[in-house]
Order: C-alpha cells, then sequence, then structure tokens
C-alpha cells in the first residue's frame, strides 16, 4: 500500500482564482482524514507570459490592454472581492500592480527545494492581492521569500543567476501536455484532475477518491 498521496496545483500567482482556489482546498485538507499524508506541490503556469516586466496598475491595464470598461471592471472586481471574503481572504483590487510572474515562480521552485513553499507561495499571494505588493520587483521578492523562512541570499540567486528557470519551463510544458489551458488547476496522484477554483466540498470529494484508488487501492 502507498504511504502517501501528492497533490499538484498548478496556478499563477495573479490570478485571484488560484488564491480562492488554494484557500478552498486548504479547507478541503482541514476535513479530509488523511491529510497529513498528502503532499502539496505548487507548479508554474504563466497566464500572460508577455506581461509587463516592470509592474503597473492593473485598473488602467484591465482598460488599456484588455479592453474592459471601468465599469465592467467595478464589476467583476466586486464579485471576486465578495468570493474572497466567504473564503477569508482580503481582495484589494485597488491595490494590484499586475506584472511579469516569470522571477515569482524562480522564488518559489527556490522556496520547495529549501521546504518553504507553502508558506512562500502564501505570503507572495497575500502581498499581492491585500498589500499592493510587486511581485516584479526583486527586492520585493526577496523579502516576501525571507519572511516565509527562506533564506534572502537563496531567493535572490533565484532571481539573479537564472537559478530554477529550466524548473518553471518543465511545469509549463506539462501544464501543455495535460492540455491545462486555464488554472488553478488541480491534479490528485496523477490520476484525477479538477479544474478551477471549485468549491471545498467538491475538492474534498475527490481528495476522498483520488485517495481510495491511488493510495488504498495502490498494490502492495
Amino acid at each position: 500500500m502507498a504511504d502517501r498521496m501528492l497533490v499538484e496545483v498548478w496556478s499563477d500567482l495573479v490570478c485571484p482564482w488560484c488564491y480562492l482556489g488554494k484557500r478552498r482546498l486548504e479547507q478541503a485538507l482541514e476535513r479530509f482524514p488523511h491529510r497529513d499524508r498528502v503532499d502539496v506541490v505548487w507548479r508554474s503556469f504563466e497566464l500572460e507570459p508577455d506581461a509587463p516586466a516592470t509592474a503597473e496598475s492593473r485598473a488602467d491595464l484591465l482598460v488599456t490592454r484588455y479592453g474592459m470598461t471601468p465599469e465592467q471592471a467595478a464589476e467583476r472586481d466586486a464579485h471576486m472581492t465578495a468570493l474572497a471574503a466567504e473564503a477569508g481572504l482580503e481582495y484589494r483590487p485597488d491595490l494590484v500592480l499586475l506584472g511579469n510572474t516569470f522571477d515569482a515562480h524562480r522564488v518559489l521552485h527556490a522556496a520547495r527545494a529549501a521546504g518553504r513553499q507553502a508558506q512562500a507561495k502564501e505570503r507572495l499571494l497575500r502581498g499581492y492581492f491585500s498589500e499592493g505588493r510587486a511581485l516584479t520587483d526583486a527586492d520585493t521578492l526577496v523579502e516576501l521569500a525571507a519572511e516565509a523562512g527562506v533564506d534572502a541570499d537563496t531567493a535572490r540567486a533565484a532571481i539573479g543567476d537564472g537559478s530554477y528557470a529550466a524548473e518553471v519551463r518543465a511545469d509549463e510544458r506539462e501544464a501543455a501536455a495535460l492540455g491545462i489551458t486555464g488554472v488553478p488547476f488541480f491534479v490528485l496522484g496523477r490520476r484525477y484532475a479538477v479544474s478551477g477554483a471549485q468549491p471545498a466540498e467538491l475538492l474534498l470529494q475527490a481528495l476522498e477518491r483520488a485517495w481510495s484508488e491511488t493510495v488504498e487501492g495502490a498494490p502492495a
């Protein structure tokens, strides 16, 4: 019988649905009796690989880059803010600075190597969505990673010397091979997939089914 189950989540750090999906997965795991035997790995996915290298006002980009009217943007933001609040998250779209996330994903891979990926993922998401921190800024990434328990020099090296670029690209190639076009995307036990920030109850059901078939039902 297998001892543990792997849960992989492809997501991006500037995706509010990914932040919501992370919290809903955590809520599902709180109710999952085998949660101490589940390993969660955060995989890289860039929704906008050509996003600005220097963060810009999200409100402005929604109009100039994505063609939304201010009214459409406000309506979408109000909906997302309410959903985030229901999950216990603070979403401040008025503070968000949108930009490229490649370096942030490299920092997350460095954090994983240091055994602090979950903490770094949470800190970067909170910094971005609740505090208006620019994830395109190297000093900001290092500061947030250090607050999550990642050695500052390790985080800075991941940005400055090209470290973990191959790991980010490998995640993205695997996402393409799996047919992932939107995030968050959950893969449980390498057998089941759940697309989108589904309710915690649905994620719990997926965990139970994947556990039953990949751990309890695995060959001895």
